[in-house]
């Protein structure tokens, strides 16, 4: 690896990483400068600088650990006006690897708000715009949410009924959506199939950050490319093509029972 251009940034940003790698519990000084390659006065400087702030902090008996303007960098980085950008070359690896339209949403109260997509070669029978607002429980992508996030269980049934009611609306049943939500979190893939536009399905997987739903992908086609091996190809892409080409720290749901 070339050396830094600037040193002094170099090691803070090496020990914001032995910070992370420590974890919750931290670690000593000498811990720290061990990991980092430092001698302990001048880590003990860098230190100061973090706490300083507030990337870094230290506990009562001496050990450092991350501070909580850490977590305001991730927030920002995962913004929701971020996530197109941040995402895009994903989506468009998905698109090439299925050629069918692929959408981003995220969660936003009840609703799934599509923040970008990308459209195929081939048409697709179907009207779709950046912006639009559905109701999470019909569509596949808020269905990934739900299942990564708000209504996560096993089977769905250990859900309180208040959180499970808030999502219902006319067009989806209890039932119904019991067992979308079971099979998404069973399988990592939540489906919808003809619920909101007549002979369309979509499937649609979670991307996550430290286990925590930060937006859905989803790919929309004709009913009849969304079925058997068809089915199987593109549900595949969704979970080995795209996590491939994700953000570091980003992945996608996965199955809890085969």
């Amino acid at each position: 690896m070339d050396p830094s251009p600037l040193g002094s940034v170099d090691k803070a940003l090496l020990t914001l990483d032995a910070l992370g790698h420590a974890g919750a519990t931290g670690a000593s000084l000498a811990e720290l400068a061990a990991e980092v390659g430092a001698n302990k006065s001048t880590l003990h400087r860098t230190l100061a600088a973090l706490r300083h702030r507030g990337y870094a902090e230290q506990t009562d008996d001496g050990v450092y650990r991350l501070g909580p303007a850490i977590l305001a960098l991730g927030s920002s980085y995962l913004a929701e006006e971020n996530l197109p950008a941040l995402l895009r070359p994903a989506l468009e690896a998905l698109r090439s690897e299925v050629d069918e339209l692929v959408h981003l949403g995220v969660l936003a109260g009840r609703e799934v708000v599509y923040l970008d997509k990308i459209e195929p070669q081939r048409p697709v029978r179907v009207w779709s715009a950046v912006g639009r607002r559905r109701p999470a429980s019909t569509t596949a992508l808020g269905r990934a949410l739900l299942a990564a996030g708000p209504l996560r269980s096993d089977d769905g049934t250990d859900v309180p009924h208040e959180a499970f009611a808030a999502y219902l609306v006319e067009t989806t049943t209890a039932d119904r959506l019991r067992e979308a939500l079971a099979a998404a979190h069973r399988t990592g893939i939540a489906t919808e199939t003809e619920e909101n536009e007549p002979g369309i399905a979509c499937a649609a997987v979670a991307v996550l950050r430290a286990g925590r739903p930060v937006a859905a992908v989803s790919i929309t086609a004709p009913v009849e490319r969304m079925t058997g091996p068809a089915h199987d190809a593109r549900t595949t892409a969704l979970t080995e093509v795209l996590p491939r080409h994700l953000p570091p720290g980003l992945t996608v749901a996965r199955p809890t029972a085969r």
